[in-house]
């Protein structure tokens, strides 16, 4: 089930401002039409009581109701009323006369109903509503009595109240709604004008937060245009806020910059220093063999180790003095290479190294062609080739191939060692990262050309140089690393 996305801030507030307008009309609305209907009512009952007393006058008059013999008309004692008013007499308990006044003014029974509905309220000259049903629906009659023998009751009808009254309900919700659209369209106006400010405020923490801040040199000179840092604001304080964030960051960043850019000279100068007294050292070495040869057994071991630890020390300052140069920018002398050839080469000079290990080589029947610095990517298909070969046991099978689409070409060095520590696989192209069992420990201080740890940090420096990436997926059952590379220059 898939969570409802949550409504943005313009929505809330535009939401919130109608709903407001609705509840500020039901209010009115409510309000409005209650007093009105109070109103009408209280007239409609000061016309009854009138009408009442008329009844009572018409009805006490010589000639009245004591002296005739027939019940008299509706019309004669319910004086000056429209149609639809209802008269009701009663004399001695027994229901006389009960009927309403027509467009004609002629009687029209009430029913039986009708009848018991109108006297079961009380006689106490109160106006009471009372719901007849039928034709004729609610009304307000009150229950008068005349004497002790003579009770009268009297009803007007509710209809024009009611109609008056749904009549107003009908316009202010009209006016509402109307006053609903209105908002609507001047609340998004006025929501877009106000949240306007913060738009830049994104619109900066977005483009810095696709700034490449995690490594080289960034200038972090984004910052929220003034017109949305004003103090007085929310948003401004949000805005100016944030350019403190960002001035903040942009110094971290400058001393993060400047230490790396120390630590980057210090490492080649370094490097380069010890390229002399490691070259002196092997080179005694080797005259002190030479000239020599007859030396004790436990001596010659020692100048043995002397000369491969030597050789390991030359090789970890090269490579550093590498990194050192990528990292300042490397100079790449970019032509077309011929990647075919270079694999076959590359290849060539593994079986020469590791006889012991079976090397098998996959590529395309047309030759593959990219731009790029040639001794540059020999060395990043080395780098890979001595991994494998360092990082595995004799008799493993690694597989050299090679493909391309339209955009880019993969070389794919594959073997079915057994493979690489799952913990180290996310820092597995970080410098001084050895994922190394303690066979190649072993065999790393006996032979030279072992692991420095720096060959994948220099493989992935290089690939990133020529716009390209390297992966890694390993398991129990072998290890690929895969070169992807542009088949144009970037």
């Amino acid at each position: 089930m898939t969570s409802r996305r949550p409504w943005s801030l313009r929505r809330r507030l535009i939401a919130g401002i109608l709903a407001l307008i609705v509840a500020l009309g039901v209010a009115i609305g409510g309000v409005s039409t209650a007093v009105l209907q109070n109103s009408l009512i209280d007239r409609l009952d000061r016309q009854l009581e009138s009408s009442v007393g008329r009844s009572g006058t018409a009805l006490g008059r010589p000639g009245g109701v004591e002296d005739r013999e027939d019940p008299p008309p509706v019309g004669g004692f319910v004086l000056g009323e429209a149609a639809g008013a209802i008269g009701v007499l009663v004399i001695d308990g027994v229901l006389v006369q009960a009927g309403y006044l027509t467009e004609t003014g002629d009687d029209q029974s009430l029913t039986e109903a009708q009848s018991l509905d109108l006297l079961s309220i009380s006689v106490d000259g109160e106006p009471y509503t009372v719901d007849l049903g039928g034709d004729l629906g609610r009304y307000r009659v009150i229950a008068e009595p005349l004497n002790a023998t003579t009770t009268v009751i009297v009803g007007l009808s509710l209809d024009d109240v009611d109609e008056t009254v749904t009549q107003l309900a009908i316009t202010i919700a009209f006016v509402t709604a109307l006053a609903l659209g209105a908002a609507a369209a001047l609340g998004a106006v006025v929501v877009r004008i106000a949240l306007r400010p913060l738009d830049r405020v994104v619109a900066t923490a977005t483009r810095v937060s696709e700034l490449p801040l995690d490594e080289g040199e960034v200038q972090l000179a984004e910052r929220v245009p003034e017109s949305a840092t004003a103090p007085g604001t929310e948003v401004g304080r949000v805005g100016s806020a944030l350019n403190r964030l960002l001035g903040r960051v942009e110094t971290a960043l400058t001393a993060r910059q400047e230490s790396e850019d120390k630590l980057r000279r210090f490492v080649a100068d370094a490097s380069h220093e010890l390229r002399t007294p490691l070259a002196s050292i092997r080179g005694y070495s080797e005259f002190v063999r030479t000239k020599a040869p007859d030396l004790d057994p436990d001596f010659a071991r020692s100048l043995e180790r002397i000369d491969s630890e030597s050789q390991r020390m030359t090789s970890l300052v090269e490579d550093m003095l590498l990194l050192a140069r990528l990292d300042a920018g490397p100079e790449l002398h970019s032509n077309p290479v011929d990647l075919s050839r270079l694999l076959i080469d590359a290849v060539s000079d593994a079986h020469a190294a590791g006889p012991e290990h079976q090397w098998e080589l996959d590529l395309p029947e047309e030759p593959v062609t990219i731009p790029g610095d040639a001794g540059r990517l020999h060395q990043v298909v080395t780098n890979l080739l001595a991994n494998a070969r360092i990082h595995t046991p004799e008799g493993t099978r690694v597989t050299v191939s090679a493909d391309a689409d339209d955009e880019f070409a993969r070389v794919r060095i594959a073997d079915d060692g057994p493979g690489i520590p799952e913990a180290i696989l996310p820092t597995l192209f970080e410098r001084f990262v050895r994922g190394d069992d303690s066979r190649a420990r072993a065999r790393q201080t006996t032979a030279p050309g072992g692991s420095t740890g720096l060959g994948l940090a220099i493989v992935r420096a290089i690939v990133e140089s020529h716009g390209g990436s390297v992966q890694v997926t390993s398991s129990s059952d072998g290890t690929e690393f895969v070169v992807e590379l542009p088949l144009a220059s970037a």
